[in-house]
């Protein structure tokens, strides 16, 4: 595998303890596989300071934060002030993630969608993109998208894309971006990866959502940043490309939503 080519995890986790005492291994391991960037994601806005501290000992990788929906019921809610002054810090790229989950979760949903609209105010004041998680809330995340995007413009990627047709199409007719991650490449997921290959490869990014879903040869074991290589060369299987140009693609479409995460 060639090291000249370069591309980012755009979604990953490594604060969580998976990680513990290998955090500058893991990093170098992605560099040496190709993945030069990431985004660490903070999901509860208390751990934060510790989630700055990972982006902030490594140039190449840089965090966003906010409150995951599972999380959102037992989190304090997070306020539109809060996450703008979270975004002051240069390393700062993305409000989130946030969003519906009603696969374990439903029972909050009222408290996910208030605590999702304030991500999308924030989102909108800072001009930074909304890094979105949705799970088995299909229409409720589209309507909530489209009417919060009627009242003002901003910027968005579905994270570890796994949900309908119907989703996609709402998040890209809003110009909204869409992010594999290894569940694209399972082998019992040609259905997701038909909905990938319909959408315009300019709004696709690459992902980890590391220590979770690794994608094949690793399905099954801890996921790490350097495994972005895997699922971003099934996606230029998906579009038909050469491994280089899929690649260059991805950067550049990483690089126009997420424009403060210049290495």
């Amino acid at each position: 595998m060639s090291t000249d080519i370069r591309i980012t995890d755009s979604h990953c986790h490594l604060d969580f303890p998976d990680f513990d005492g290998e955090r500058d291994a893991l990093v170098a391991r992605a560099a040496e596989a190709g993945v030069h960037r990431m985004v660490t994601i903070c999901t509860r806005l208390r751990q934060e300071p510790q989630v700055r501290a990972i982006a902030e000992a490594h140039p190449q990788v840089f965090y966003a934060a906010g409150t995951h929906p599972m999380s959102a019921a037992a989190e304090p809610m997070a306020t539109v002030e809060e996450l703008v002054a979270l975004a002051a810090h240069p390393k700062f790229v993305g409000i989130g993630e946030s969003g519906l989950d009603y696969h374990y979760t439903a029972e909050s949903a009222e408290v996910q969608k208030q605590s999702l609209r304030i991500h999308i105010a924030a989102a909108r004041e800072t001009g930074l993109p909304l890094i979105i998680h949705a799970r088995d809330a299909d229409e409720d995340m589209a309507r909530i998208l489209t009417e919060e995007y009627r009242n003002g413009a901003y910027t968005c990627v579905m994270h570890c894309f796994s949900s309908g047709a119907g989703l996609a199409k709402a998040a890209l007719d809003l110009g909204f971006y869409l992010s594999m991650s290894g569940i694209a490449a399972f082998p019992r997921s040609q259905e997701l990866r038909d909905i990938f290959a319909s959408a315009p490869v300019d709004r696709i990014l690459v992902e980890t959502d590391a220590p979770y879903l690794a994608p094949p040869p690793f399905r099954g074991k801890r996921n790490e940043p350097s495994y972005t290589v895997h699922t971003a060369q099934k996606g230029a299987e998906v579009f038909g490309m050469e491994w280089a140009e899929f690649a260059a693609q991805t950067e550049a479409n990483f690089e126009r939503l997420f424009t403060r995460a210049v290495l």
